[in-house]
């Protein structure tokens, strides 16, 4: 489940709909997405997989990446994995999608 874009979260954000890093869901929007809770939300921060900007309130805002990596973390927990695992999972899986595109687009120069 990829999450769907939603609004802005600052009002002259329209630029940034294509922006997966852009820090666009609140909290309960995050985890109603991703049929959750705030807390599962919270201990992806504490594990250090997610480190959500944060609103000049001080509310946690998540992008679209990093809805992605939580949605891969749900599933492994879903499955049995305990959630420190899951996040270093996760975490490997992330780096090596990174490296992969890094070397196609070094492979596309040549």
């Amino acid at each position: 489940m990829i999450p769907d874009q939603e609004g802005p979260a600052t009002p002259n954000g329209a630029d940034k709909f294509d922006d997966e890093h852009y820090p666009a869901y609140t909290m309960g929007r995050a985890a109603d997405m991703l049929g959750t809770s705030q807390n599962f939300l919270r201990s992806l921060d504490e594990a250090g997989l997610i480190t959500p900007q944060r609103s000049p309130g001080g509310h946690r805002r998540y992008s679209r990446h990093q809805l992605r990596l939580a949605t891969r973390v749900r599933e492994l927990v879903d499955q049995g994995t305990a959630v420190e695992a899951a996040c270093r999972i996760v975490t490997l899986e992330d780096q090596l999608h990174e490296a992969q595109r890094l070397n196609a687009e070094l492979r596309a120069e040549d």
